[in-house]
C-alpha cells in the first residue's frame, strides 16, 4: 500500500476520531506529498527514498519547532509539535539506536581507511547513502565527528 493510501485511511480514522492532533500531521503529510508530485520533472508516483526523505524532513521541522518554543518557554505550542511527531514517525522505519549508528559509521570508516577531519566529507556521504532512512542526518554528522576527531 502506498504512502498516500495510508495517510488517506488514516485521515479518515482521524476525522472518525475527532482527533484533531493527528489530523493536522496528516494533512501535513497529504500537503508535502502534493507538492513533490508537482514539482517539476516529477512524476505520479513517489518513490519509497523520497517518501521517507518527505517524511523525514516534516519530523525535523517539528522538531526544530518545539525546541524553539520550548527555548521561549511555550510548553503549549510544543507539546501539539512532538504529538505531531509521534503521528509522522508511525510511517516511517524503524530508527537505528546511537550503538548502531556508531557501529555502521565504524566499519564505514575502517573499510575505507578514512583518518581524521579531512575526510569527514566522504565519510559523511558514504554513511548517509547506506543509513538513508534509518536515522537523520545530525545524529550520522555527530557521530562522524566524534569518530574522526
Amino acid at each position: 500500500m502506498s504512502l498516500e493510501t495510508q495517510i488517506m485511511d488514516e485521515m479518515k480514522n482521524a476525522m472518525r476520531a475527532k482527533d484533531t492532533v493527528a489530523l493536522e500531521a496528516l494533512r501535513a503529510i497529504k500537503s508535502g506529498i502534493i507538492l513533490a508530485k508537482t514539482e517539476a520533472g516529477a512524476t505520479d508516483t513517489l518513490a519509497a527514498d523520497d517518501e521517507i526523505k518527505l517524511l523525514q524532513r516534516l519530523v525535523k521541522q517539528r522538531k526544530d519547532s518545539a525546541a524553539i518554543y520550548t527555548q521561549q518557554n511555550r510548553p503549549d505550542l510544543a507539546e501539539p509539535e512532538l504529538a505531531q511527531v509521534a503521528v509522522i514517525e508511525k510511517f516511517l522505519p524503524a530508527q537505528m539506536s546511537e550503538a548502531d549508528v556508531e557501529a555502521a559509521v565504524s566499519k564505514i570508516i575502517a573499510e575505507g581507511g578514512f583518518a581524521g577531519m579531512a575526510s569527514m566529507g566522504q565519510v559523511m556521504g558514504l554513511a548517509s547513502a547506506a543509513l538513508a532512512g534509518q536515522t537523520d542526518g545530525k545524529t550520522i554528522s555527530t557521530i562522524v565527528k566524534k569518530l574522526l576527531a
